[in-house]
């Protein structure tokens, strides 16, 4: 009887081990998502090699563009088949030229071609290029975007639809908002001026007291004289010293307000003025920015830098991209010129001199007409 209880004690002790090695590891199982739908796509089909035989690798990558027939907005879609799970982030980059930047974790580039041309009209390219352990997917753009113009996730393999692990890259191209007006000349042209700051925002402030938005209001309103002798139509996104969306108004408010002046006016361009800073009073020089939205931006700012360097003489620091709110919101080309460092002595004189304001206004002037004969010769248009 005490041989039979323990032998039947004995057998209990067992049932949880046996249980618990026969149950099944869900850490192991594929996850469920949706196959996503997605058009013919075009690219390499080299098979997708396991994960669990060799490293995870980049095996093969495909694109379609689809255009919504509803909005006209246009989306590029770059799927990147991997062996094995990974991470992925991206990164715009505007030197040497318009990139989007997306690094592939823990995957080594594979047998893939290490150049392929995309469509043109959204990515010019996408080339791949190793980088300690990773990959790189760089893809050259002919314009800027910004972050809500892409997205990148990564998919898990799914077994029943045949689908590897994946890195999905959607770039967004919108309808061009505008048809640009690039016939030579100034004639007929409508030019929104935008004086910095104003109002409540004094901006700048040099060593002698003198304001950033009273320089940018003067050199503004001697433009606008040249410009209208020339028949262009000037729109001012202020013509004296105030807040443009209002008071109280942040700071995003108050720059937005000015482009929606130049977009509700349809202007041909949108400049802003205004006068550097820098805590080092010796800093000088004059400069123009641009934001990538169209050949064109580079093409006014470049125009612009080297007008304006012969007018006013001063050190030249170039035509260079930047994320500045006007230039990148404005639907159509523009540039911002700083005319010369306030924070230094000496160009703070100069800039409250009439005499280089007005050879300032004349130098954006004759950058303006530059600009739109070497438009036209190049097509104009988008």
């Amino acid at each position: 009887m005490h041989r039979r209880i323990a032998s039947f004690a004995f057998v209990l002790m067992l049932i949880p081990q046996i249980m618990f090695a026969a149950a099944p590891n869900i850490s192991n199982l594929p996850e469920a998502v949706p196959a996503a739908q997605l058009p013919l796509l075009k690219g390499d089909n080299s098979p997708v090699k396991s994960a669990e035989t060799s490293p995870i690798e980049i095996t093969n990558m495909r694109y379609a563009v689809h255009n919504d027939a509803v909005s006209g907005e246009s989306k590029l879609r770059l799927v990147i088949d991997v062996s094995g799970p990974v991470q992925a982030d991206a990164v715009i980059k505007d030197l040497p030229v318009p990139r989007l930047v997306v690094s592939v974790k823990g995957a080594a580039l594979g047998s893939l071609k290490s150049k392929q041309v995309l469509d043109g009209k959204i990515a010019e390219q996408v080339s791949f290029s190793a980088a300690s352990g990773s990959s790189m997917v760089i893809i050259d753009l002919p314009n800027m975007i910004d972050e809500t113009d892409y997205r990148v996730f990564t998919l898990p393999r799914d077994i029943k639809a045949d689908r590897p692990y994946r890195v999905v890259i959607d770039i967004n191209k919108s309808v061009p908002p505008v048809i640009y007006n690039f016939a030579p000349g100034l004639k007929g042209k409508v030019i929104a001026l935008d004086p910095g700051h104003g109002g409540s925002d004094p901006g700048a402030i040099g060593p002698g007291g003198t304001k950033e938005k009273t320089v940018t209001l003067a050199v503004a309103q001697k433009l606008q004289t040249l410009l209208e002798k020339a028949g262009a139509k000037v729109i001012m996104t202020r013509r004296d010293d105030r807040d443009v969306y209002g008071p109280n108004a942040t700071a995003v408010e108050e720059l937005n307000a000015r482009t929606i002046m130049g977009a509700t006016n349809k202007a041909d361009i949108f400049v802003s003025i205004h006068a550097d800073s820098f805590t080092n009073a010796a800093a000088g020089g004059t400069s123009t920015y641009y934001y990538r939205k169209s050949p064109y931006d580079v093409m006014l700012a470049q125009n612009v830098q080297t007008s304006i360097i012969k007018a006013g003489g001063l050190l030249n620091r170039n035509a260079n991209p930047a994320n500045f709110y006007v230039i990148k919101r404005s639907i159509m080309p523009a540039t911002l010129v700083e005319l010369a460092f306030i924070s230094n002595p000496d160009e703070e004189k100069l800039l409250i001199s009439p005499q280089f304001q007005q050879r300032m206004a004349q130098g954006i002037y004759e950058g303006l007409d530059s600009f739109f004969a070497l438009a036209a010769k190049r097509g104009g248009g988008q």
